[in-house]
């Protein structure tokens, strides 16, 4: 059984260690841990990862944040995954740093990548880990604050986080949903 695990964020060096580019960021710890590299390919980077009877299909989209919704609808097609085995793993600005919560569904938010998918899917029935990045920056200033760095104390946090959220997805390709949701968003 395969899934498509799409983590957003931008590409070029300037958004590597953006708050935006968590996605990125977890998918490289995913791959990391099983030896797996990414390889260029249409519409983004992609490698694929096994885990017991299931193969994740990683995908860092190459379509910039805003237009990820045609990288994830391609790579579903293309190795004809059901959308019930998507998760996308993005940035939010609504939960402090560091929390994750993986949800079935949902709007997208605000959030412009998420409101690609929904468009390009027709539908807010996908599964996303959010993971939440604060709100700590003076009003005006949100774009800057999401494509700036973490914060020093943060970056000290961050791996500890990073690998909480490889756990989580884990979780959804060999428990499900439901059991994911139950075992990790109360923490």
């Amino acid at each position: 059984m395969k899934y498509l695990i799409a983590g957003l964020g931008n590409i070029g060096a300037e958004y590597r260690y953006s708050r935006h580019n968590i996605g990125f960021m977890v998918l490289d710890a995913l791959a990391e841990a099983s030896n797996a590299v990414f390889s260029d390919n249409r519409y983004g980077a992609t490698c694929e990862v096994r885990l017991k009877n299931k193969i994740m299909v990683l995908l860092k989209p190459s379509t910039y944040m805003n237009l990820s919704g045609n990288a994830v609808r391609y790579w579903l097609q293309k190795e004809n995954i059901p959308l019930e085995n998507l998760l996308v793993v993005v940035d939010d600005l609504a939960l402090p740093f560091g929390t994750l919560r993986i949800k079935p569904k949902g709007s997208c938010a605000g959030h412009n990548g998420l409101g690609n998918i929904e468009e390009l899917l027709a539908t807010q029935s996908y599964a996303r880990l959010k993971f939440g990045i604060g709100n700590n920056y003076p009003k005006g200033m949100q774009v800057e604050y999401v494509l700036g760095s973490f914060f020093p104390e943060e970056q000290r946090e961050l791996p500890l986080r990073i690998e909480r959220a490889c756990d989580i997805i884990r979780s959804f390709c060999l428990a499900g949903i439901q059991n994911t949701m139950n075992q990790y968003n109360n923490r």
